[in-house]
Formats: C-alpha cells, structure tokens, sequence
C-alpha cells in the first residue's frame, strides 16, 4: 500500500530528503509537498507538487504604501496618484479630496463647490445691483400707507380707552367730591334753598334700584355739569322747568348714559312704581317711576312741559322727567322716564322709606 507521509526532515546535504541543496519540504525551493514512497521497496521516491490555490497559483502586484498627504492624514487610495506641482498643488488637491476639515466629499460636491465660485464683479454692475436692491416707488409707498394705517388704529385705541374707562373715573371722583361738599355745606347751614348759579350743586338724586347717588347741579352744561358726572337741572330759557319744592310742574333733569360717570345709563331697566328720590338741604321728594318713552327726537322738547305729552299723566301735577342719549353709546335720539311725586319729607323726620329699605 501506498502512503503518504510529511517529507524527511535532514540537516545535511548527504540525506535523500534533500534535493538540490535545499531540505525537501523547504518552502523556498518548492513549496510544501509530499514523496510518495514506493510500495516495491525501490529506494527511489517520487515527488507531488502541493495543491495550488489563489494564493499560490500567480504573481502578486504588492500594494502601494500609503502616502502621507500635506494635512498629515494618509491616503490608501489604489487609485490616487502621485500630485505633482509642488506643495501648493499638494494641499490644493487634498483639500479638494477631503474638504476644508479633512471629510472626504464626492465628485458631485467638488463640482458644486468650484461652480459656485464667481467672479468678482465690476464697478458698474455692483452698481447696478445696489441698484436693484433699493425698494422701489411703490414699496415706499405702501409701508407709508401701512405706518399711517398702525398709528391711526393705535390713536383710535387710546381715544376709545380714554372715552370709555377713564372719563368716567374722572367724572366719578369729580361727582363725589361735589356730593361731599354739598354734604358738608349743608351741615354747616352755608347753602340755602333759592337761586343757583350755573353749575352750581344743589340736591343729590337717588335711585335706589340702580344703586345711584349723583349730585344735581343746575343747568345742562356739558362742561360744567354733565362732563363732571353730574345731572343737569333743565333751567335755560326755552326750557326752564319747575324746581322740586315748586306746587306743581315739571322737574327736569340730563345727564349721560354712557361716559363721564354715566349716571343714567340703565334708567331703561326702571319699572312703574320704582321709587326715584331728590334729596335737598331740608327736604326729601319721593317719585314714582310712572312712564318710559324709549325713543324720541332730540328736538321734542314738549316732554318737558308742566304736562308732558305722551307721559300719560291727565293734568298739572308735581312731576319729575330724567332725559338721556340713545341707543347707547350715541346721541341720535333720546329716552325719557317720567315720575310722579308721592311724598314730601322733611329731613327732621329722617330718611323716607326708599332710602331705608
């Protein structure tokens, strides 16, 4: 039988397991194989090359060693050549393979990043640029247009506020501070019942459903009398109405329904039979709510008479008429309450019942 065995290790010229000087089995000679020893006893062997494979069967190109760019990273590339042109063109060419950080980038993002380099331009066409960039006319135009816009909206703004929220604080402090010193003036026994000059104080109108107290001021000034927060006694030539100790007539009265303290902004929610009182130095007058007139022309002046039209009132009596503006926040008509007196009190006999209750 034939065997194989590993090939004989020798460290002499003079054994057969060598062969033209070199050991059998050397891997510089021939590589690693086999001799296959003959089954007839003959001493001559017989040589077997080894098994080729890949890593044997051919010549090797050896790999290039990696080049050391001018940043100090290396290149492996097999496909990157030697740079010429100096080293200038050496950092030229690495920052165009690996980008201003050393990050490799593509082909696609090489030739972006060169077409997006432009030429530096002329005087004249910066020119022109600059030029071009300046809004035009109509931009100019338009943002004036959108400034008058913002600051007439933010003038509309404070008028509103001012209007609505802070005449009427004005006012209130303004019809307080008259409500007191008519107070104090009537308990130091220094104002009489009589005459009165033009914006002069001289009562205080309750109505106790509406949790009003106002002072009365004779005359319908807007500046005297109603832009202070008071109401207005009707006593102008044309319409002069009866004062309320008078034994018959009209007692009338103005104030505003919206801003300026607004004394009389829900008379409208008045009821037959609610009581509406005037307080003087001596006396006490009770009304009562007896009729409402929602809409009226300004210049219907005969709601006013010793008996008023369309109050429902038959004959002279001792009446009382309380006028504002509407619908509210305008002054295109007017809405009259009228009242009937019921009782005369002196203040010796203290408050009537409206004011207790």
């Amino acid at each position: 039988m034939t065997a194989l065995r590993p090939e004989r290790d020798s460290g002499t010229a003079g054994d057969q397991g060598s062969s033209y000087g070199q050991p059998y089995g050397d891997s510089g000679a021939f590589g690693d194989g086999w001799y296959e020893e003959s089954g007839s006893g003959e001493s001559g062997d017989e040589y077997r090359p080894p098994l080729a494979d890949d890593e044997t069967v051919a010549l090797r190109v050896p790999q290039p060693p990696a080049r050391r760019t001018p940043a100090g990273t290396a290149s492996a590339s097999a496909g990157d050549g030697p740079v010429g042109g100096g080293r200038a063109a050496r950092r030229k060419a690495a920052k165009r393979r690996h980008g201003r950080r050393g990050a490799p980038r593509g082909p696609s993002v090489e030739a972006e990043a060169e077409g997006t380099a432009k030429a530096p331009l002329s005087r004249v066409e910066a020119r022109r640029q600059a030029r071009a960039r300046k809004p035009g006319a109509a931009v100019i135009a338009s943002r004036a247009i959108g400034e008058i816009f913002i600051t007439t909206g933010v003038l509309m703004l404070l008028f509103v506020t001012y209007q609505l929220w802070w005449t009427n604080v004005r006012a209130h402090a303004q019809a307080n501070q008259a409500a007191s010193d008519l107070q104090d003036d009537w308990a130091n026994g220094k104002r009489n019942p009589g005459a009165f000059e033009p914006g002069q104080g001289f009562a205080l109108l309750h109505i106790p459903k509406l949790d009003v107290v106002v002072p009365i001021a004779e005359g319908i000034s807007s500046k005297k009398v109603l832009d202070r927060g008071m109401v207005g006694h009707y006593a102008e030539d044309g319409l002069k109405t009866a004062m309320p100790d008078a034994k018959a007539g009209n007692f009338g009265l103005a104030g505003h329904r919206n801003t300026h303290g607004e004394p009389f902004r829900y008379i409208n929610k008045l009821e037959p039979g609610d009581p509406i009182v005037v307080e003087t130095q001596d006396k006490y007058f009770v009304y009562k709510m007896a009729s409402i007139l929602p809409v009226t022309s300004p210049s219907n002046v005969s709601v006013l008479d010793p008996v008023p039209k369309q109050s429902g009132f038959k004959g002279p009596g001792r009446y009382i008429t309380l006028t504002t503006c509407t619908p509210e926040f305008t002054s295109k008509y007017r809405m009259i309450v009228w009242g009937k007196m019921v009782e005369e009190r002196p203040r010796s006999k203290g408050k009537p019942d409206a004011l207790v209750s």
